[in-house]
């Protein structure tokens, strides 16, 4: 039996960063040079926690393609390449659907709508796809349709104050979600819900044994994460949060073998 990969999707900012599409913030200056370091920092950090880093072939036309998430959701050992909401970032997914393939994964398209990576936390075998202005209901139904047979279940979660789903809660390794309460359409919603006191502090990415990679801008929500027993790996990540991006933005986690392997 083979052990599973521990791999992380990465792709390197591209020189139009600072043109990267808005929709809740406006628009200021973005220091691209220090953007390219703060992106080795990121993946440095991803690579010291144990992660095999796989660059996806850089994207020098597409502003927003350092944001990786957006173009592909796992599920399990399945690879759903996704349908992005804005035309300007289609062309993003064709070298993540290059990537996954050479890694062996299979890999499956939306025959519908449109659909954000953003928009969708994974707890378990539960599926949360957030209904914002990158993902339709089309788009939903679509992946409800791919995760169905391979064991997932989506439920869709309607947001209105964040550009995607994760821009408003992650979660954390226990299942408890997490989030700035001011941007969270309905904290209730969620049956295990604590409330953060910065809004970066609602992001983290789930290195393993505890470690939880988070923006450096939120140290009172890393204070608070680290008190609930967990460690907080603070990445400053300043020029992609003025772009609307986090800390899951910048990567996708692959943590299966491609189905059909054990």
């Amino acid at each position: 039996m083979t052990t599973a990969p521990r791999r992380a999707l990465v792709r390197a900012p591209s020189p139009r960063l600072a043109q990267g599409l808005l929709t809740h913030l406006d628009r200021v200056p973005v220091d691209a040079e220090l953007a390219v370091r703060q992106w080795a920092d990121y993946t440095r950090a991803l690579t010291e926690a144990g992660w095999d880093t796989v660059e996806v072939p850089a994207a020098p036309e597409c502003p927003d393609g350092v944001f990786v998430e957006d173009t592909v959701v796992m599920i399990g050992g399945t690879a759903v390449i996704t349908s992005p909401g804005a035309d300007e970032r289609k062309p993003e997914t064709m070298g993540t659907s290059v990537t996954v393939r050479a890694l062996g994964y299979p890999t499956a398209t939306l025959d519908a709508g449109t659909l954000d990576g953003g928009d969708v936390l994974k707890i378990g075998r539960t599926v949360y796809v957030g209904r914002t202005l990158r993902t339709s209901a089309e788009g939903i139904a679509s992946l409800r349709r791919i995760c169905e047979p391979l064991g997932h279940r989506v439920v869709a979660v309607p947001t209105t104050k964040v550009l995607h789903l994760k821009s408003a809660v992650t979660a954390l390794p226990d299942g408890t979600v997490i989030g700035y309460e001011p941007l969270v359409d309905d904290p209730g919603f969620w049956p295990h819900f604590r409330p953060m006191p910065e809004e970066g502090g609602s992001h983290v990415v789930d290195l393993g044994e505890g470690r939880l990679l988070m923006a450096a801008s939120a140290p009172r929500s890393a204070e608070l994460i680290a008190d609930l027993g967990f460690t907080p790996i603070p990445v400053d990540i300043s020029e992609f949060e003025k772009l609307e991006g986090c800390v899951t933005c910048l990567s996708v986690r692959v943590r299966h073998a491609p189905d059909g392997e054990s």
